[in-house]
């Protein structure tokens, strides 16, 4: 009897603990994949006895339910009906994962999608910076034309209006209107109000509701008459507020008056919030924590300094590293730091060494293709942008990735001791040269920073002899052994290799044989052939996965790999599509062991018989 799919996700969704535990719903060749907000309200044992259901566990964030082959995608159709949510993007298992993570860690993620958008005006700004800095000192007589004038206007315009800037990104990330973002950055920087960067020459205050109440020096309801230059965390938390507020008013206010109540209601109240409590509250404590960071840049005898130097890639890592665009903008902003940014040559010299010993493996290597991705992402790296280097090279091979820590350690410590500073922020590396204050000692920065992780890695990284290029292997024959055999036929290996046990698939549903007999090989080679005369039954799209129906009746799938459905298709290839015909050891697909291997899966190829109770007795070779 056919599954009834519309009803096989009804009870799926019924024991999900409603749509708010349900962030977001996906599949691959036989599985839903679900990611829950609270595991704890999944009633996983009614889970497990629904019918279609052939097995549930969960891995790493994601609730899966073994579905099938050919049937998943059709219970999937059904469950996006009954539970209202839409086909999950790659940008929404992203998100999905982020609301799972600790609250500090969604803060500093928050940070991140807040800067990440607006650095390429900072980094155009800060470079525009540098050049018209360099061309007034190169060129006497440069600073007093109007073409000085006009390119110092265009290069300051992102610090002057950062808040604005700031405000606008924020809105987006809340979900607010970025148009009343806008409003909320340039009230921040009015012209009415003094200058955040002049607050030591005074300024008025205004006391809204008297001088009746106060908390020592501060009255309730006082208002200081002062810009937010230079401040970021004020203006994010302000966002933030009008963001809540609107979507309050949004759900609250009759649709009809909504245009009209809503935006008013949410700027004033915003306006009143920020600068009598949110401005003066964060603004002191934005003051304490550019304290600290000098604190920690100095103490020691650079010794503070070395170790941010060590740790700044990891926090690149862990994606952390946004935050620190957060303190570089308030020291740019501080009088007290000389409007200097210090933390600058630290995150340099932690990048320049990434680039020494992404560079290093790149002219070592003796494999073609980890050299044709170490020489230019090493260039990226000098470049200040480490990502390419660090995931792609150092941090595979580890040792690199520690060595490049010891020499942004060493930069660093160096940095401090020559009183090294930025003018801007969002620029490392080579193009830090554009706005560092010191050209000379900040190349002998790069130099010992680079130097090191370059002479660390060259001398005691050493690559596995199994990544060395070796000579082009000729295409082995499509293998005869057979696999499984049944009662309406046999099913021979569709790929060369050694067959193993279904216990030894590194995968716990696969190893349950949950969708029926099935057995593992550990491939020789990418090919996949076809182990009998059928028909295809199922091609996913991302050519990772093959269903085929023997002309004797027995049903197979073939899955490449373990969760390579994440890899969404790269490194695959198909021939045939459903439908066609196929004979015994007609090529079905091609994988590349090395991608699968590069993006950390397995690539073990499983064989599934899918129709056991079709096809009578079944002996597998393993």
């Amino acid at each position: 009897m056919a599954l009834d799919y519309a009803k096989c996700a009804a009870e799926i969704w019924a024991t999900l603990g409603g749509k708010d535990n349900v962030a977001t719903a996906a599949h691959c060749a036989t599985r839903l994949r679900l990611a829950i907000v609270d595991i704890d309200k999944v009633d996983l044992k009614a889970l497990e006895n629904v019918e279609g259901v052939q097995g549930v566990f969960s891995s790493n964030g994601q609730l899966q339910a073994i579905i099938g082959t050919g049937t998943v995608n059709h219970v999937y159709d059904e469950f996006l009906k009954v539970s209202g949510l839409t086909a999950a993007t790659k940008d929404d298992v992203k998100a999905a994962a982020a609301a799972s993570q600790p609250l500090p860690k969604r803060m500093v993620k928050t940070l991140g999608d807040v800067f990440v958008p607006i650095l390429p005006a900072i980094v155009a700004s800060g470079l525009m910076m540098g050049i018209v800095e360099a061309l007034g000192k190169a060129i006497p007589g440069f600073a007093a034309t109007p073409w000085y004038q006009f390119l110092d206007m265009a290069a300051n315009t992102a610090f002057a209006y950062l808040p604005v800037i700031v405000a606008v990104s924020a809105a987006r990330v809340f979900g607010g209107n970025i148009f009343l973002g806008a409003v909320m950055g340039l009230m921040m920087i009015h012209s009415n109000l003094t200058n955040g960067w002049n607050a030591a020459n005074g300024y008025k205050v205004w006391y809204m509701l008297g001088k009746g109440i106060h908390f020592g020096n501060y009255y309730l309801g006082q208002i200081n008459v002062l810009g937010y230059q230079g401040h970021v965390i004020p203006v994010i938390i302000a966002i933030w507020v009008m963001c809540k507020l609107e979507k309050w008013l949004h759900d609250h206010v009759p649709a009809v008056l909504d245009l009209f109540i809503t935006p008013l209601t949410t700027v004033i109240l915003t306006a009143l919030l920020t600068f009598m409590a949110i401005g003066p509250i964060f603004s002191t404590l934005e003051t304490y924590v550019l304290t600290g960071a000098k604190w920690l840049i100095t103490v020691g005898y650079g010794v503070g300094a070395a170790a941010m130097g060590a740790i700044y890639p990891v926090t690149v890592v862990m994606g952390l590293h946004h935050m620190y665009n957060v303190i570089e903008a308030g020291l740019l902003a501080s009088k007290d730091f000389g409007n200097l940014n210090i933390w600058m040559p630290i995150a340099s010299a932690a990048n320049f060494a990434q680039f020494g010993a992404c560079l290093a493996v790149g002219i070592k290597t003796k494999s073609s293709k980890r050299r044709a991705i170490a020489v230019p992402s090493s260039l990226s790296a000098a470049l200040g942008i480490t990502e390419p280097a660090i995931f792609g090279v150092n941090l595979r091979l580890m040792k690199p990735f520690v060595f490049g820590m010891i020499g942004g350690a060493a930069g660093a410590l160096v940095g401090e001791w020559m009183g090294l500073g930025a003018t801007a922020y969002g620029v490392t590396g080579i193009p830090g040269f554009l706005t560092i204050n010191k050209p000379v000692q900040y190349c002998i920065l790069l130099a010992v920073a680079g130097g090191i992780a370059f002479a660390l890695t060259f001398t005691l990284w050493h690559e596995d002899p199994d990544d060395w290029d070796k000579p082009a292997a000729e295409e082995l024959p499509a293998p005869t052994t057979v696999a499984i055999k049944t009662e309406k036929g046999d099913v021979v290996q569709p790929v060369n290799g050694t067959i193993v046990p279904a216990s030894k698939i590194p995968d716990p549903m696969f190893a349950a044989e949950t969708m029926g007999p099935s057995v593992g090989i550990e491939p020789t080679d990418g090919n996949v052939y076809a182990p009998f005369d059928g028909t295809v039954q199922m091609v996913f799209p991302t050519n990772h996965a093959v269903g085929l129906l023997s002309d004797d009746g027995v049903e197979v799938l073939i899955h490449v790999g373990v969760d390579t459905v994440n890899m969404e298709g790269e490194g695959f290839a198909g021939f045939v599509t459903q439908g066609d015909k196929v004979t015994k050891g007609q090529k079905l697909l091609t994988f590349d062991r090395s991608a699968i291997k590069d993006a950390g899966y397995s690539d073990t190829v499983v064989l599934i018989v899918t129709n056991k109770d079709a096809v009578g007795k079944i002996d597998k070779a393993a």
